[in-house]
Order: structure tokens, then C-alpha cells, then sequence
């Protein structure tokens, strides 16, 4: 295993030990970046007008697309480093 992945994996596991919930938009930030590292480009089409939780996801996943999975890693985990400060 990667430096980089053992960095991923930790940063996952700290990021259920946050003092406080991230905001929304760090949610989506994490969201997005955790999918498209471990799953690659969005799939599948986007969720319909009444699910705005799925939307919001969709939609924040589809703005990593062509992120490499080691950039999206690395985003990954300086966010969860920001938010543990």
C-alpha cells in the first residue's frame, strides 16, 4: 500500500472523530472527493428535481470529473486536515 492511500485510509478514520460536523459544503467537499477517488467519474444519471440530497451529491461528484484518483485522494485528505485545526 501507498504512502498516499495509508494517508486516505487514516484521514477516513479521522474524519468520523471531528469535534463538530463539517458545514454542508465540506460534506459535499468530502463526498464528492471520497467517490471520486474511490469509484472514479460519475455514473449513472442525475437523481431527479425531488431528491435534493441525491442532486446535491450527483452534482458535487460530477464537478471531480477527470480528477485523478491520487489528486482526489490528496484533496481528500488536506481537507480532513483543515477541519481537524
Amino acid at each position: 500500500m501507498t504512502e498516499l492511500a495509508t494517508s486516505f485510509e487514516q484521514a477516513q478514520v479521522r474524519v468520523k472523530q471531528l469535534a463538530k460536523t463539517p458545514g454542508n459544503d465540506d460534506l459535499l467537499e468530502l463526498y464528492a472527493l471520497y467517490k471520486q477517488a474511490t469509484s472514479g467519474d460519475v455514473s449513472g444519471s442525475r437523481p431527479g428535481m425531488l431528491d435534493l440530497k441525491g442532486r446535491a451529491k450527483f452534482d458535487a461528484w460530477a464537478g471531480k470529473k477527470g480528477l485523478s484518483r491520487d489528486t482526489a485522494m490528496e484533496k481528500y485528505v488536506a481537507l480532513v486536515d483543515r477541519l481537524a485545526r
